[in-house]
C-alpha cells in the first residue's frame, strides 16, 4: 500500500528535484502524482513500500533542515547587502496590482460590514 511522503503544493522546483534525487541515490521507491489538469487534486511524492517511511522521513527531514539553514543563510546575506524583497519593491514592481488589492480588500470591509451600520 502506497503512503504519503511528501507534498509539492507549493514547493520549489529545485526542492522537489533535490527531494527526488535524495530518494533515488538512497535507492527507496516511489512515484509522483501531479495536481491535474484543475489543480485540485494532490500533487506529492508517495512510497510504493510503506515499511520504508521512517527511513525516507528521516532522509528528508534531515535534507529540511540544511535547506533552511542555507536559505536562511542566503536571505540574511541578501539583507546585510540589501538586496532583500521589500513590501515597497513588491509595489514598486507592480503598483496597480497592490492598488487593486487594497481596492478589494476595503470593498470586503465595507460589504461585511456594512449590514451592521444600517441597523443603527
Amino acid at each position: 500500500m502506497a503512503k504519503l511522503l511528501f507534498s509539492l503544493r507549493n514547493v520549489p522546483d529545485d526542492e522537489a528535484d533535490d527531494v527526488r534525487e535524495l530518494l533515488e541515490q538512497n535507492h527507496i521507491a516511489f512515484y509522483e502524482t501531479s495536481a491535474g489538469n484543475w489543480g485540485i487534486s494532490v500533487p506529492a511524492i508517495w512510497l510504493q513500500d510503506k515499511t520504508e517511511y521512517p527511513r525516507a522521513k528521516s532522509l528528508i527531514d534531515d535534507y529540511q533542515k540544511e535547506r533552511f539553514i542555507q536559505q536562511r543563510a542566503a536571505y540574511e546575506q541578501l539583507k546585510r547587502e540589501g538586496r532583500h524583497r521589500t513590501l515597497a519593491d513588491i509595489i514598486k514592481d507592480n503598483p496597480l496590482r497592490f492598488i487593486l488589492y487594497i481596492v478589494i480588500i476595503f470593498l470586503l470591509l465595507y460589504f461585511s460590514t456594512r449590514p451592521f451600520i444600517n441597523l443603527g
